[in-house]
């Protein structure tokens, strides 16, 4: 089965939910959060055990990229029990990567509604904010999300939030946000790769080029990293440095948005 292999998620959709997603290539936000392990015991009495242990595996087939079945077992705990929040939350997910803006939104509420503290709700609903053009709005939620003592994985939030600051071009507060992340957990290559694009918007191209570097010594790269480390060595007049991801870029990932810029001349 296909990967889901999120535009924002990031990292291998470590962005869905920090539930063992393999880590996306480093240029992608950091990623929703996702409800962990699956105890499917055999048919259990109480809607809430019941819609509990369909969440999880929906959860799972999510992260294998199964999003019809996911969407099934999903759909299924929300009405098993209308009251528990995390089935809406993964579903809304879920709605995001089959494009059912609408209903995503909706489902999002709904979780919120029913646990609005919920700091992974909270961090989610604002990865889906700032995925559909909302990037303003969805900052408040990733405040909600890492500003709460009881949130497990703030660095989700914090490096989000940076890179949804850099979208609406709060640079000076989108590198102060990464650079928490980064004291939470060092060398994290999400929060690298937005730092390089910070460097590359404000013209330190040494800068940027040396924090890509450092990113391609910890993951693999992607048409992101890629893209912006090609176009670093552009404007530094690193020509064989930039044929040479040229060529990678049209190797790796022939079919990505990134590679189609390129063709057309887009560096900037």
């Amino acid at each position: 089965m296909k990967r889901v292999t999120c535009k924002c998620l990031a990292w291998g959709c470590a962005a869905a939910l920090w539930m063992g997603f393999a880590p996306l290539a480093a240029g992608q936000p950091a990623a929703p959060d996702q409800a962990a392990g699956v105890a499917m015991s055999p048919q259990p009495k109480d809607p809430r055990t019941r819609a509990k242990a369909h969440t999880e595996l929906g959860a799972l087939y999510f992260q294998d990229g199964n999003l019809i079945v996911a969407l099934e077992e999903l759909t299924l705990a929300a009405a098993i029990d209308p009251e528990y929040a995390p089935a809406f939350n993964i579903r809304g997910l879920v709605l995001y990567y089959v494009k059912e803006f609408d209903s995503a939104e909706k489902d999002f509420r709904r979780a919120l509604s029913l646990e609005e503290k919920n700091p992974e709700i909270s961090n989610n609903y604002g990865w889906f904010l700032c995925q559909t053009g909302r990037a303003a709005e969805s900052i408040q939620y990733f405040e909600r999300a890492y500003e709460n003592p009881m949130y497990q994985t703030p660095v989700n939030a914090y490096v989000n939030a940076g890179a949804c600051h850099i979208r609406i071009d709060e640079l000076d507060r989108a590198e102060e946000i990464l650079r928490k992340s980064l004291r939470l957990m060092p060398n994290n290559p999400q929060a690298m790769y937005h730092l390089a694009d910070i460097h590359y918007r404000r013209g330190n191209l040494d800068a940027a080029r040396k924090q890509l570097l450092e990113v391609l010594s910890l993951v693999d790269p992607g048409p992101e990293t890629l893209w912006l480390l090609l176009r670093v060595e552009r404007r530094l007049g690193n020509r064989a440095d930039e044929q040479s991801l040229t060529t990678q870029l049209r190797r790796k990932f022939p079919d990505s948005a990134e590679y189609q810029e390129l063709l057309k001349g887009n560096y900037e």
